[in-house]
């Protein structure tokens, strides 16, 4: 009897969250990075209360931009092709291992973008007004970028010379994500409508959605 498609996401979700409590990668190493990145800004600027204030939210997304990829793209160099053609064997949807990685990397993002924003608030005093919309930007960026980091992952594992992609697919892509993030926070700072910003996040979303879906199983057999 064949497994659904949901069931199998769900056990790819589960394998790499295993993988993640064996190895710590993102609890140990990307996110003390992260939070030292954000140490190191106003270090270097020095400590004017008014300009931290008014660069926090946006230096905030810029270190989530550059490390959430690498928490997304991390499948890349922990899944070796051996275990991949293990999958594979096992007659698993390459679309449903798509979701499942997905996910996963969706749940790593979350806890981290929830983390940095912790220590954004204490080192740069940025003003709550609009927090309260946080959670809900916090999931349209974790999910576009573990949609686009898995996809690029997937990118990478078809050869050693498809890496090179891998920052020109996720570069411009990853773009919209931080513009939409910031602006929509400016916008409620100043009373504005955010639903351009909050409709152009959802649209890329649902983009990365549909090419990741529909090329996992040509980059599963390349």
């Amino acid at each position: 009897m064949r497994t659904s498609f949901w069931t199998q996401a769900t056990a790819i979700t589960k394998r790499d969250l295993m993988r993640e409590r064996r190895s710590g990668e993102v609890l140990w190493v990307t996110l003390p990075f992260g939070a030292i990145a954000l140490l190191l800004i106003p270090i270097a600027i020095g400590t004017d209360r008014p300009m931290l204030r008014s660069i926090g939210i946006g230096m905030y997304w810029v270190i989530v931009m550059l490390f959430g990829v690498l928490i997304a793209v991390r499948q890349a160099h922990t899944e070796s092709q051996a275990q991949r053609d293990v999958v594979a064997l096992t007659g698993i949807d390459p679309a449903a291992g798509y979701v499942g990685r997905v996910i996963a990397s969706f749940l790593f993002l979350i806890g981290f973008e929830a983390v940095l924003a912790i220590v954004t608030v204490a080192l740069y005093d940025v003003p709550l007004d609009g927090w309260l919309w946080m959670p809900g930007v916090m999931v349209l960026v974790g999910a576009g970028l573990s949609l686009l980091g898995t996809l690029a992952a997937s990118i990478v594992s078809t050869g050693r010379s498809a890496s090179a992609l891998v920052p020109l697919l996720v570069a411009p892509l990853s773009v919209p994500l931080l513009i939409g993030a910031t602006q929509t926070f400016e916008a409620i700072r100043l009373g504005r409508s955010s639903l351009t910003w909050t409709l152009m996040m959802t649209i890329v979303i649902l983009l990365l959605a549909i090419a990741g879906v529909l090329s996992a199983r040509t980059l599963q057999e390349s």
